[in-house]
């Protein structure tokens, strides 16, 4: 690297000893990542590891269903907020510091999980394990566009974007299967080997820069509770309030005033402190500003469908979590194949164009998926879940090239921060969209089904006397049951529409984000050999 901080051409004489010439780094550097890699995926893995599986936490913990929707929300709003101030962190301690230390209070929080007795502590664990672990994610982006030259970031990339949708798509698999297979204890205990050797790993592998222990004199303790409490309300007013009906609910007005002060505490800090928790330059980098509106939107994907088809599963198909895991892991599969791949394609093709590719096939997959039915199997949602898995992955590589890949060293470690940030706040946004208008389609559809089995529609009349018939037969309150049993088929059937309408919404908002794609400039082409 030159004295201007930006990596210099070298020749294969210049290459130290040691050097992995095919890669550009060492031995030593290339597997302290690799543990860096892993430990993110632990991290961003924990987000949706217990989404299959909070029935079994809920009837283990005694809690109620309100209070076991917090085992996700606790750690989204923790994480929420280490996630940018992680940048601030690896420059004042260094990435090893930051991120082993990360890695053992992840794996300690992991511990109190799986001995939680009660739902607040459980709460109270997760919060931790989220806040802690946040602090992991950043780092790996940082590092592997400030450590590995941009000509070999067609193998660099696709790993760690691999990483970042593979963890969150294959979480309810895998916490399916432990908590059918084992018990729930297990979606937490299943981090203590792992992190122990991530820890240990990246404390002797990983010395890739020195800490300015300076900046913690500096530190912004105004900046820090105003973001905290500007993301964190955030956070909770986009988990909770499709629950609570909005602004309807006491506390989700008083935590969007909290919101707004916070954020403008936040901005004022960010812009005027000498030394800001948060730095905002990368902003004026038109590439990244796009990229992390894109990141955003991958974000309303990637956690919105990850939502949305185990509550299908789970609500109509009545699919337990082995079953929705084994349905979800088609998502995972089509990830992993697809992402050598899209490596490849970023060498020969523009980004752009694969963006635009990506975005297209993610729309086609969801467009298809929105003439679901009550009937819809594994073999329906095949398709839709490959096209979905394949765009992941041919977005994400030339997404992340393109946002992080055109900036100074210099500015790294906090825009990768704040990247990972929008991705994270997408997912909250999206997934607050998603319920509000599932709410919404459902009252709506549920109110014209009425109208049309109401008395007096002769087919509605003739499939309700026919019901009557065959429950008469075996009960002898027969009349009352096939009332019940129609109630519940018109529920359903508005529930698999509410569902294609979402769909329909996702289809729309990615078939924008292609047109987009083309406000993006094109990166210059790296030198075979250039860092």
């Amino acid at each position: 690297m030159d004295k201007s901080g930006t990596h210099a051409s070298s020749s294969p004489s210049d290459i130290p000893p040691g050097t992995m010439a095919w890669i550009g780094v060492t031995r030593r550097q290339l597997a302290g990542f690799l543990a860096m890699v892993f430990g993110m995926f632990m991290a961003i893995l924990d987000i949706q590891i217990v989404s299959a599986s909070l029935t079994e936490i809920q009837a283990g913990l005694s809690a109620s269903s309100d209070e076991i929707a917090w085992v996700q929300t606790s750690y989204l709003i923790a994480e929420v907020v280490m996630i940018p101030l992680s940048g601030f962190l690896a420059r004042a301690l260094s990435t090893r510091v930051l991120f082993v230390t990360a890695a053992v209070g992840f794996t300690g929080a992991s511990v109190l999980c799986a001995t939680a007795t009660s739902i607040d502590q459980m709460i109270a664990y997760r919060a931790l394990q989220g806040f802690i672990g946040g602090g992991m994610i950043p780092s790996v982006f940082a590092v592997a566009f400030s450590l590995f030259p941009r000509s070999k970031q067609a193998i660099v990339s696709p790993i760690i974007g691999l990483v970042a949708t593979l963890a969150p798509t294959i979480g309810p698999t895998v916490g399916g299967y432990l908590s059918d297979t084992y018990s729930w204890h297990w979606l937490f205990l299943i981090n203590v080997g792992p992190g122990i050797a991530v820890a240990t790993a990246v404390f002797f592998l990983v010395d890739f820069d020195k800490p300015d222990h300076s900046l913690l004199g500096r530190f912004d303790f105004v900046g820090l509770g105003a973001m905290a409490l500007f993301l964190g309300s955030l956070e909770y007013v986009l988990e909770e309030g499709p629950r609570y009906d909005w602004f309807d609910d006491q506390t989700i007005s008083l935590l969007a005033v909290l919101a707004v002060v916070g954020a403008i505490v936040f901005f004022w800090r960010a812009l005027t402190a000498k030394e800001p928790i948060v730095e905002l330059r990368a902003f004026h980098n038109r590439n990244f500003a796009f990229g992390s509106a894109f990141s955003f939107t991958m974000g309303i994907g990637l956690y919105g469908l990850t939502y949305i088809y185990p509550i299908y599963l789970a609500q109509v198909r009545g699919y337990n979590a082995m079953m929705i895991g084994e349905t979800m892991a088609v998502t995972g599969i089509a990830m992993f194949l697809t992402a050598p791949i899209s490596g490849r394609l970023s060498q020969i093709l523009d980004p752009r164009v694969m963006m635009l590719i990506g975005f297209g096939g993610f729309a086609a997959g969801t467009y298809m998926a929105s003439g679901i039915t009550s009937d819809w199997d594994f073999n329906e949602l095949l398709i839709p879940q490959i096209l979905r898995g394949c765009s992941l992955m041919l977005c994400m590589v030339p997404i992340n090239n393109l946002s992080l890949g055109t900036l100074p060293p210099e500015q790294l470690k906090n825009a990768s921060g704040l990247y990972n940030l929008t991705r994270n706040l997408g997912g909250a946004v999206g997934l607050a969209v998603i319920n509000t208008l599932l709410n919404h389609r459902l009252d709506l559809h549920l109110a014209r089904l009425h109208e049309s089995v109401a008395w007096g529609h002769p087919v509605a009349e003739d499939q309700l006397a026919a019901m009557q018939q065959n429950f008469s037969q075996a009960l002898p309150d027969g009349a009352m049951s096939a009332l019940k049993q129609l109630a519940m088929l018109v529920r359903r059937q508005a529930n698999v529409m509410s569902f294609a309408d979402v769909f329909l919404a996702l289809t729309a908002l990615f078939a924008i984000a292609g047109l987009f794609t083309i406000l993006m400039r094109k990166p210059t082409t790296a030198p075979i050999g250039a860092h």
